[in-house]
């Protein structure tokens, strides 16, 4: 009663999701926004008295990345190229431009890789995991598994935390794999799902009544050129806006000191968030039109926590299973075990971060589920499990013994309901 009670006393004195990107702009990123450390809790690494840590089961997102493509640089500066050889740009025009070729130097080629700050950023949860609870990683005997989807910055990841995991123990043996035949629970995709993820899908016209309402860049055209003519004839406005959108939100995850956030103002930044926030909603989460098809692609990878969890606790074993993959995987999982925060019945766009819903709490990158059991010192068949969402207690419907903390033999009928749902 009373850990509810508190909860709720905490869930009242949140932040709502725009009085967040008022305090911190950075996280109108969305699922662009570089990992925050910052907000790690210490009773991540906090263990119940009288037990000890045996088993790691993880899900992480790859690190920090570079924007998807090298065009979506090129083209901005093509076009404000061409401008400038017209005479069109202003001075901010101009000076934005000189910015992207600075940009340009550290990001040509690398289209969709990790960052340097992605593989600190792994690095650094594989060392607070380990330094925590070093009785899970002990030894030469510890059963250390690494997956990961055929993605690079998704193998890169994985190297990364294991990186950080042999930093302090140079004696585990970590078995690794990078192939196609894991994707069927790191990075699973139902053929029911897709239509619901189209632009035929029940979502996409709501979408594209709420982007056009958000989308208004009327006012950063006029920073950006003098000639209107240029712009009527030469520039898509709306796509331009949403590029450089993109571009701003994702410089905190390179490492060339360079910002665009300055073009644009915080009712149009929580717009264009609003709006992706929806997008990334109604095609990876419980969006209600769905019928659920997103969210049941993850039931494979609880399935894949619960036999491997199952396997280690009758082994008598200890070590850790790590998966690596996406956004598109993380933001399913979390809403499909309902944790506090992840889950949404939302339909309409202005309600759902109205409601709460915020994709940069979910999965910014290197979001990372974690599940640390640990086992009572006198009875072998008492067993707890923190689970943690980027670090911090998740809050899950099933009872609870706090901060996170759940009993095995409650957690894991729960599980085994979700992954067997028909």
């Amino acid at each position: 009663m009373f850990v509810g009670l508190l909860l709720s006393a905490l869930n009242v004195c949140a932040l709502t999701p725009r009085e967040e990107i008022e305090a911190n702009p950075l996280k109108a990123g969305g699922i662009y926004l570089a990992y925050p450390a910052d907000e790690i809790s210490s009773v991540a690494s906090e263990r119940p008295k009288g037990y000890t840590p045996f088993y790691l089961s993880h899900y992480g997102r790859h690190g920090s990345r570079y924007l998807i493509s090298d065009r979506d640089y090129s083209d901005i500066m093509g076009l404000l190229r061409d401008a400038a050889s017209h005479d069109a740009l202003t001075p901010t025009g101009l000076d934005v431009l000189s910015r992207l070729d600075t940009v340009w130097i550290e990001a040509e080629g690398r289209g969709g890789e990790l960052t340097p700050l992605g593989t600190r950023q792994h690095r650094n949860i594989a060392r607070r995991a380990a330094t925590a609870f070093p009785e899970i990683f002990k030894g030469d005997d510890a059963e250390v598994t690494a997956a990961s989807t055929v993605i690079m910055r998704c193998a890169h990841s994985m190297f990364a935390f294991m990186e950080g995991l042999k930093e302090l123990n140079p004696h585990l043996d970590i078995a690794r794999e990078s192939s196609e035949r894991h994707m069927v629970y790191l990075n699973y995709h139902s053929p029911e799902s897709g239509p619901y993820s189209s632009h035929e899908g029940p979502w996409y016209q709501d979408y594209k009544r709420f982007k056009a309402k958000n989308t208004r860049p009327e006012r950063l055209m006029a920073l950006l050129f003098k000639d209107k003519g240029y712009v009527k004839h030469h520039v898509d406005q709306e796509r331009l806006m949403w590029q450089l959108y993109w571009l701003a939100v994702d410089m905190q995850n390179m490492e060339t000191p360079v910002s665009f956030m300055d073009l644009f103002t915080t009712d149009e930044l929580y717009g264009l968030w609003e709006t992706a926030n929806f997008n990334f909603y109604a095609c990876n989460s419980s969006y209600p039109l769905a019928n659920g098809e997103h969210t049941a692609n993850a039931r494979n990878l609880v399935g894949d926590f619960l036999s491997k969890a199952d396997a280690c606790i009758s082994g008598r074993r200890h070590g850790a299973s790590l998966r690596f993959g996406h956004d598109g995987n993380i933001i399913p999982l979390t809403a499909l075990l309902k944790i506090d925060g992840c889950h949404s019945d939302a339909i309409e766009p202005e309600d759902l971060a109205a409601g709460g819903y915020a994709n940069f709490r979910i999965s910014p990158m290197a979001s990372n589920l974690q599940m640390i059991f640990f086992r009572n010192n006198k009875n072998a068949d008492d067993i707890l499990v923190r689970v943690l969402l980027n670090e911090k207690p998740a809050t899950l419907p099933i009872e609870s013994a706090g901060s996170g903390l759940y009993s095995w033999s409650v957690l894991r009928p729960y599980l085994a309901g979700i992954a067997c749902a028909d």
